[in-house]
């Protein structure tokens, strides 16, 4: 990730967390210009317009934290569960967003569900890692990305059409193309994790 895009992402955080908290409409107007500073230094990265940009950072509101991605690491007779996404040729572990209302066991056994079609049972937390989450020239939001182990309940992965076209168990020596939304250093680093009970979870 390049410094302007790391500045940019503070700057607007600092904006966003001045006006949900102060009162004073001078201080608002002070904050809405460094906003207006954070959309200028982001666009000048990504090539999109920094009016764009504001309307973009206006959907976001309250203090700002990073979101939570989950991804449930799947392994069958030791093989790992990818998901293919609609209209993507690669291939990534099911997750998505953590939605409000959710505990993360919640969110993981959901994702999996929906996207691969098979039940499955969060069971240990492999990793927790800082993630630039788009890896292209896209204004990024700060994410966490956190992997979990999963042991799945029987029946066969199934793409469920809306979200993925297809789902299916890999061997983790002969892996397919990956999505950026796995990034391949932290699979390997979760799935050696996985495979010794006596190694803690990553954390960046």
């Amino acid at each position: 990730m390049s410094d302007l895009v790391r500045w940019a992402r503070s700057l607007e955080a600092i904006a966003r967390s001045g006006m949900t908290y102060t009162e004073n409409p001078f201080d608002r107007g002070r904050f809405e210009a460094v906003r207006e500073i954070a959309a200028e230094l982001a666009a000048g990265v990504t090539g999109e317009s920094p009016s764009v940009l504001m309307r973009r950072f206006g959907d976001e509101y309250g203090y700002a934290t990073p979101k939570i991605d989950m991804r449930g690491v799947v392994l069958g007779s030791g093989d790992v569960l990818l998901v293919r996404e609609v209209g993507d040729e690669r291939w990534t572990l099911p997750g998505g967003w953590a939605d409000v209302g959710e505990s993360p066991r919640q969110a993981i056994e959901k994702e999996i569900r929906e996207e691969a079609g098979i039940a499955a049972r969060a069971v240990r937390v492999l990793g927790v890692f800082d993630r630039d989450f788009r890896g292209r020239t896209q204004w990024p939001a700060h994410a966490y990305k956190l992997y979990v182990l999963c042991e799945p309940d029987g029946g066969t992965p199934t793409g469920d059409g809306l979200e993925t076209e297809a789902a299916a168990y890999f061997d983790p020596a002969d892996l397919p193309a990956l999505s950026f939304k796995t990034p391949a250093e932290h699979l390997a680093s979760v799935l050696a994790i996985a495979a010794d009970a006596t190694l803690g979870a990553a954390l960046d």
